[in-house]
């Protein structure tokens, strides 16, 4: 099999994305207003991208070193489950995810974009960093993509993987009726 063929295989037993947030599903940037409340932006086409990966009957999950109210609302808007906050070591929280979901690592495709993110990524069957992600991180992926965290890099690793599996095509012609 040539390197290619064998992304293409391992994309085909994917059946989880597994998300870090700050720096992923956001630019990283977390600011506060005077009341003490935590602002993050996400980008409608990562929303777009993880609603056509759920119609599909895959899963989408999150993983993230920090609690968030915000992520709470945004993930159960997009029907993401679990979502593991505040975990700071995220290896263990990608076993109990695997386990409470039935699935082997292999079926899993991380997004991440920071050092926290590694053993995530090292441990899943296809491995994804954002445009902007830490040296390491893009050195650890099978995919860098070409936008950043929080700008549509979730919905370019969704159409990167929905195309090597074959599926992308459907997709988008479901759209055009």
């Amino acid at each position: 099999m040539t390197p290619s063929d064998t992304i293409t295989e391992r994309a085909k037993a994917v059946r989880l994305l597994v998300l870090d947030v700050d720096g992923v599903l956001t630019d990283g940037r977390i600011t506060y207003t005077d009341a003490g409340d935590e602002i993050k932006r996400f980008h409608v086409r990562d929303g777009s991208g993880l609603k056509i990966w759920r119609s599909l009957g895959l899963h989408a999950a999150v993983i993230s070193g920090r609690r968030s109210k915000a992520v709470e609302r945004r993930a159960a808007e997009l029907g993401l489950a679990p979502v593991l906050l505040g975990r700071e070591e995220k290896r263990p929280a990608l076993t109990e995810l695997l386990a409470h979901l039935g699935l082997r690592p292999e079926q899993a495709c991380a997004v991440g974009d920071d050092l926290p993110d590694l053993p995530v990524l090292r441990a899943c069957g296809v491995r994804v960093a954002v445009a902007d992600a830490c040296a390491e991180v893009r050195a650890a992926a099978d995919y860098v993509c070409r936008t950043d965290g929080g700008a549509g890099a979730v919905r370019e690793a969704v159409e990167w993987l929905l195309a090597l599996r074959g599926e992308w095509a459907g997709v988008v012609a479901r759209y055009q009726g």
